[in-house]
C-alpha cells in the first residue's frame, strides 16, 4: 500500500462527507442522527447498514463491514488504496502530495503505460485491416461490440511491424523492449514478440494496458497462446484477465467465474455471462484468491475434468482456504472431456451454463473428496490419516462459522466429533479470597477509549505529559496513541481517527467500540473521561507504592527511595 502522509489523509477525510459518498451509490434513509440502508456488501431484507454523519464512518450490524469514505470506495467501487485517495482528492479539489505520486507512478512508469497503450491501439488498427483475423473472430462468434469492449487486436505477420510503426527513436525502442513487446535471438537481433496473432490486451484495475496475450490463428503455428513476460508493470500472479471489463459491466458483482483462457472469458461475455475472469497462464495464486474475494463473495473455479484440471483445482483450493472468511463461498465446476466454457456456452447457452454453475461442487465437498481419495474410511487407520491430512489445512481457515463447520464435518467423517467434547472437564476455578486489585481491571482504559472514539475532541481536555502514562494496564499504549493523534489533529473526526489503524489488528476492535451506545451527552462523557483519568492516576500512585515496598523487602531502600515513599503515602492519604 502506498504511504501517504497521515496529515493528508486526515485532511482529506475532514473535507469528505461519508454520507455523500455512500449516498451516491446506495439509497440512504434518515433515521434519527444516522442514515440506514440495506447493506451493499451482503444480501439482506431489513436494513442493518448505518452511516454516521457525526462519526464519519459506516457500519453493518449484519456482516460487520465498516470503515470510512476511503474504505467504502475500496470495497464498493473496488478501488486500490491510492486510487481511492485520488478519487476523494479530486472530489475535494485537493492534490495528492507530489512526493507520493513520484514514488508510486514516476515519469518512467507513465511512459511505459503510454507505450503499451500505443501498442494496443496499433493492434486494434491492424485488426480492422486484416481479413484473416476478422474471419477468425467471426468464426468464433465474437461480435464487434465485444471486440471493442476487450480492445481485441491483431499483430501482423513479419518480424518488425510493431517495431517499424512505434519504435521511431532509441528511447521508444527501449520502452517497447521493457514493456515485453520485443524478443531477441542468439545473435542479438531484436524483433516483434507477437506475430500473426489475435491480441488480447491485459488491463490493470484502473483500466490501463499492462501486457498482452496473443493467440495463433492456425493451431499448428507455435504455442497456442503467448503471454507478455513479467515486467515492472505486469506480474501475472497478481492480475486477472477480464476483471476490468467485469467491473465495468456489473454495478454489483455477486460472483466471479475463473476460467483458463482469454477466449473463454470473451465467449462468456458474448453469451451473457459478464462475470468471467482468467488467470494468465499460471495456477491460482494467493494474490489471485485475495483479489477474487475482494471483488465478489462467490467464486466459481471452472476446470477440465481430467487429472490436470483436478490438480489445478486443488492448487486453487490451497490458495483460497486461508481467505475463506464467513460470507465467502468457493465452488468447483468440472467440465466434460473435450469441453471448455467457450464450447459449453455455445452449445447450451447462458441458461445451460448457469445450470451447470448451480450444480457446481462446494469447496467443502471438494476438499474432503480430495483428501480422502486413497483412504479407507471404514478403518481406524484411515480415519486417523484423514484427520492428519485435514487438520493443518483446516487450521489455515480464518476463525468463524465456516471454520467451525469444516472441523465439525471432519469429526463426522472420522467419528471423533468435537475434540473439545472428549476432553476431561476442567476443574472448577479457584476462588481467591484476596480482594481483587482494581489496578488489574482494564475497564478504565476501555471506558476512556470508548469516549474518545465517540468524541475525539474530548482528548483536548487533557494536557500532556499524561501523569498516568506509566500505569501498566492492558490497552494503555493504545489510549496514549489515540490521545497523541488528537492532540496533533484537534479537529479529527471519529472516522479519520479510525483510519490511522486501518492496517493494524486494532482496527476491528476500535470500530466495535465506536459503535457502542453510551448514555449521556458530550459533557457527561467529558466528566466520565476525567474521572477515569483521575482513577488511573491514583492507581499509578498505588502501583509505584507497591514497587517501592517490594524493593524494600528484597534489597532495601536508599534515601531517595525512602523520601519518594513518604511523599507517595502522603499523596495517597490526601486522595482519600
Amino acid at each position: 500500500m502506498a504511504r501517504i502522509p497521515d496529515a493528508f489523509i486526515d485532511e482529506l477525510l475532514a473535507r469528505t462527507d461519508v454520507v455523500e459518498v455512500v449516498g451516491a451509490r446506495v439509497p440512504l434513509k434518515r433515521q434519527g442522527k444516522e442514515y440506514s440502508a440495506c447493506c451493499p456488501f451482503h444480501d439482506e431484507r431489513s436494513p442493518s447498514f448505518t452511516v454516521s454523519p457525526t462519526k464519519q464512518f459506516y457500519h453493518c450490524f449484519g456482516c460487520g463491514a465498516h470503515g470510512t469514505a476511503l474504505s467504502f470506495l475500496m470495497n464498493y467501487d473496488k478501488l486500490e488504496f491510492l486510487d481511492a485517495v485520488e478519487e476523494l482528492a479530486r472530489r475535494n479539489g485537493m492534490e495528492v502530495p507530489r512526493e507520493t505520486q513520484q514514488r508510486n507512478q514516476n515519469s518512467d512508469s507513465r511512459e511505459l503505460y503510454a507505450a503499451l497503450d500505443a501498442a494496443s491501439r496499433f493492434f486494434e488498427k491492424q485488426l480492422a485491416g486484416s481479413d484473416k483475423a476478422k474471419a477468425y473472430l467471426d468464426q468464433r462468434g465474437v461480435d464487434q461490440n465485444i471486440r471493442q469492449q476487450f480492445s481485441i487486436g491483431y499483430a501482423p505477420d513479419g518480424y518488425s511491424a510493431l517495431k517499424d510503426a512505434l519504435g521511431t527513436d532509441e528511447r521508444r525502442h527501449k520502452l517497447l523492449d521493457r514493456a515485453g513487446l520485443y524478443s531477441k535471438n542468439d545473435r542479438g537481433h531484436v524483433y516483434d514478440k507477437f506475430r500473426d496473432r489475435v491480441m488480447f490486451p491485459i488491463h490493470d484495475r484502473r483500466g490501463r494496458v499492462i501486457a498482452f496475450g496473443g493467440r495463433v490463428l492456425d493451431k499448428d503455428d507455435g504455442p497456442k497462446y503467448l503471454n507478455s513476460p513479467e515486467t515492472a508493470l505486469f506480474h501475472k500472479g497478481r492480475e486477472l484477465y477480464g476483471l476490468w471489463q467485469v467491473r465495468q459491466a456489473n454495478q454489483k458483482i455477486t460472483r466471479l467465474i475463473v476460467v483458463e483462457g482469454y477466449m473463454d472469458v470473451v465467449s462468456l461475455f458474448q453469451f451473457g455471462v459478464p462475470q468471467a475472469v482468467a488467470t494468465l497462464g499460471t495456477a491460482t495464486t494467493p494474490e489471485h484468491a485475495e483479489l477474487l474475494f475482494r471483488n465478489a463473495p462467490d467464486v466459481y473455479f471452472c476446470f477440465d475434468g481430467d487429472a490436470a484440471g483436478q490438480r489445478a483445482a486443488w492448487r486453487a483450493l490451497e490458495s483460497v482456504l486461508p481467505r475463506m472468511k464467513d460470507g465467502r463461498q468457493g465452488f468447483f465446476l468440472f467440465l466434460p472431456d473435450g469441453e471448455d466454457p467457450d464450447s459449453i456456452v455455445r452449445k447450451e447457452g447462458v441458461a445451460g451454463f448457469d445450470a451447470r454453475l448451480q450444480q457446481a461442487m462446494p469447496l467443502s465437498e471438494f476438499f474432503f473428496n480430495e483428501i480422502g481419495k486413497d483412504i479407507r474410511l471404514g478403518t481406524l487407520d484411515g480415519k486417523a490419516r484423514l484427520a492428519e491430512r485435514a487438520k493443518p489445512l483446516l487450521a489455515q481457515i480464518p476463525d468463524g462459522a465456516f471454520a467451525d463447520l469444516m472441523r465439525l464435518r471432519l469429526g463426522e467423517l472420522t467419528g471423533m466429533g468435537d475434540p473439545s467434547r472428549n476432553r476431561p472437564a476442567a476443574p472448577p476455578p479457584r476462588i481467591s479470597r484476596k480482594p481483587q486489585n482494581p489496578a488489574n481491571k482494564p475497564s478504565l482504559v476501555r471506558s476512556a477509549i470508548v469516549r474518545l472514539l465517540h468524541h475525539p475532541a474530548l482528548a483536548l481536555s487533557l494536557q500532556p505529559p499524561f501523569a498516568f502514562a506509566g500505569l501498566r494496564l492492558p490497552g494503555m499504549e493504545l489510549l496514549l496513541e489515540l490521545l497523541d493523534i488528537v492532540q496533533q489533529r484537534p479537529d479529527i473526526t471519529t472516522g479519520a481517527l479510525l483510519e490511522h489503524f486501518a492496517d493494524r489488528q486494532e482496527w476491528d476492535a476500535l470500530h466495535r467500540l465506536a459503535m457502542q451506545e453510551i448514555p449521556g451527552d458530550i459533557e457527561n462523557w467529558r466528566d466520565e473521561l476525567l474521572d477515569a483519568i483521575q482513577q488511573m492516576e491514583r492507581q499509578l500512585l498505588q502501583q509505584r507504592l507497591e514497587e517501592l515496598q517490594e524493593k524494600g523487602r528484597a534489597t532495601g531502600l536508599d534515601d531517595a527511595d525512602k523520601y519518594e515513599l513518604r511523599m507517595l503515602l502522603q499523596a495517597r492519604a490526601s486522595h482519600r
